[in-house]
């Protein structure tokens, strides 16, 4: 019998995954959470052999939770489920430690057959999402770069993000007019989108 975990900040959704693995015969769903933070806690609790995460939920995100996960429970399998189907968290999930990453209008039956194949330890990946991660390359941002990109996504202004993460208002300027060449953007708000739509943030 595999046991499942699923982590989704959606009611209804999480719901539906839990009842549609609990149909399986090989297959039973062990504990249900929406939040991030509750992912290893869960897990520690119910000994799960796949954990199903969502990209975006509260507290931690799927792919914060998945590394967290991967470091205490390494024998525990992780299946990346998202709306977000972005190059971008394809990457950054695998590198997480996570064994495969599907998106959520995928028929059932891949879904059921994707944390089988973990279980067994296979990798499994969309198609569709391999072929444009190896499309679109590696993520191209700094770690510096991200962190100013998503200081200024509110439309805080250069003075404001510097004071916040204790940087010079140049190094800050610096730091956006390269995240605005490497996106091939033309403000910062365009390198914003266009790196969120990548899954680079």
């Amino acid at each position: 019998m595999i046991r499942v975990l699923v982590a989704d900040d959606q009611a209804l959704v999480r719901g539906a995954l839990a009842t549609m693995l609990d149909l399986e015969p090989d297959i039973t769903v062990v504990a249900q959470v929406g939040s991030g933070d509750d992912v290893l806690p869960a897990a520690r609790r119910s000994a799960p052999d796949v954990v199903l995460l969502d990209v975006h939920m509260p507290g931690k995100d799927g792919l914060a939770a998945a590394k967290e996960l991967h470091a205490e429970l390494p024998d525990c399998k992780i299946l990346i489920c998202t709306t977000f189907g972005r190059p971008g968290y394809l990457v950054r999930a695998m590198a997480a430690g996570a064994s495969g990453f599907i998106v959520k209008d995928a028929p059932p039956e891949q879904l059921v057959d994707a944390v089988r194949r973990v279980y067994n330890g296979l990798r499994v990946v969309d198609p569709v999402l391999a072929a444009e991660s190896l499309a679109t390359g590696p993520n191209p941002l700094t770690v510096r770069e991200r962190e100013v990109l998503g200081a200024v996504a509110d439309g805080s202004t250069v003075a404001k993000v510097a004071k916040a993460l204790h940087l010079t208002e140049g190094t800050v300027r610096n730091h956006l007019s390269s995240a605005i060449g490497k996106t091939g953007a033309r403000t910062r708000g365009e390198a914003y989108r266009i790196s969120e739509e990548r899954g680079w943030l």
